[in-house]
């Protein structure tokens, strides 16, 4: 028996019917179709799955679908303006900050919360921001980068 939830997601509204052990990944992925977050360890370790629960950065694998009932729910898939890269996916682009891209979902989203809270982050700021993401091809040097790239396109834009 499953339970009902209205969630918005990417800004377009979902009522469904969920199973109350069904996570909040496994519904973003395989009940609406948005594989952009990844599934990388069901434990909250990786940050793969890491999506903007109301504007905060949630690790998607530790939240039940239920949880987010009347939240909204952003993915990589609606972080971009149209066909406008968001300023931290450009960076990413700009400072080559993956590699193989598995993580690069994640550690967007994360640096997205990040930098609504401290749009000047210091180097370490970043690397403590993205502590819990784990990135196993870059070496976290470029990603670096790419948030520095993006908080100074941030300043500028606004």
């Amino acid at each position: 028996m499953g339970h009902e939830i209205d969630v918005t997601v990417n800004k377009v509204v979902h009522k469904d019917q969920v199973e109350p052990r069904l996570l909040l990944i496994y519904y973003l992925r395989d009940n609406l179709g948005l594989t952009g977050s990844h599934v990388g360890c069901d434990t909250s370790q990786c940050g793969a799955c890491t999506v903007l629960v109301d504007g905060q950065a949630v690790k998607s694998c530790t939240m039940f679908a239920v949880q987010a009932h009347g939240a909204e729910v952003t993915t990589i898939e609606g972080l971009a303006n149209d066909e406008t890269l968001h300023p931290i996916q450009e960076g990413f682009w700009e400072e080559h900050g993956l590699q193989c891209g598995f993580c690069t979902p994640g550690m967007i989203m994360t640096l997205h919360d990040l930098l609504q809270n401290n749009p000047d982050p210091t180097e370490d700021e970043i690397r403590e921001g993205i502590a819990g993401n784990i990135c196993r091809c870059t070496g976290y040097h470029n990603i670096v980068k790419a948030a520095q790239y993006a908080a100074d396109k941030m300043k500028v834009d606004t």
